[in-house]
């Protein structure tokens, strides 16, 4: 259950994992489950706890990338470095390997060090013409750390080749690739908003209520002024 509301509803799966903890706290699944959940609710502290606590249990070394993003969300950029440096890099697979350089990268820039982040995102995964599952994001984080460092043609190369390797839509980029193209986007609900606030009567050309029962008394005496006058005409035939 928590797996299947994390993208809907982030909020329900961290209430339904805290459940889960209650009821099965000694299950190393359940404490990757909620660790996902503070996760994806931006709580790191109680994220990192559960992954560690899920890494004892295991000994499984795949949550490392995801443990020293922690420690950037709770503005410790250096011990995520600390992390990237560490042996337990070497025992993760590929992606795994490619998700500690997108931490380590951005460690860089949580630092201020942007060349340094580029240099860090530059491997052979990010030359490779291989659309692989995670090229699309290193590809993009790539050309945002290019575009943050002022290199904006360098960026917009970059970009585009997200937007190639992005066939599920699980980044922006092509976004970001219109927007340095001058493409201006037009918020349509804001439009109609706008056309049915023009469509309103201006208060200023409103009548208000006395002036129309003036009127309406007015039509009243006109009409009764008409009517004795018909019936003097009567009398005098």
């Amino acid at each position: 259950m928590v797996a299947r509301l994390l993208d809907e509803d982030p909020e329900g799966a961290y209430g339904y994992s805290r459940v889960a903890l209650r009821l099965a706290s000694r299950v190393a699944a359940v404490r990757e489950a909620a660790g996902f959940a503070a996760y994806a609710n931006q709580k790191y502290g109680e994220a990192l706890a559960e992954f560690r606590a899920a890494k004892r249990m295991t000994g499984n070394i795949d949550l490392w990338p995801v443990m020293a993003d922690c420690e950037r969300g709770l503005e410790r950029p250096e011990k995520a470095l600390d992390m990237a440096g560490a042996p337990e890099v070497h025992k993760l697979d590929k992606a795994g390997q490619v998700e500690m350089r997108l931490v380590a990268a951005g460690a860089r820039r949580d630092l201020g060090q942007l060349d340094a982040a580029i240099v860090t995102l530059q491997s052979p995964e990010l030359a490779a013409n291989a659309v692989q599952p995670w090229t699309a994001r290193l590809r993009y984080a790539y050309a945002d750390a290019l575009l943050a460092a002022g290199r904006e043609s360098e960026a917009r190369e970059w970009f585009a080749k997200a937007v190639e390797a992005d066939r599920d839509g699980s980044t922006d980029a092509s976004d970001r690739l219109a927007e340095l193209d001058g493409v201006e986007f037009v918020d349509a609900m804001a439009g109609d908003t706008d056309e049915g606030e023009n469509d309103q009567v201006p208060a200023s050309d409103t009548p208000k209520a006395d002036e129309v029962e003036v009127e309406d008394q007015d039509d009243v005496d006109v009409e009764v002024e008409a009517q004795g006058q018909g019936q003097v005409e009567n009398d005098k035939d």
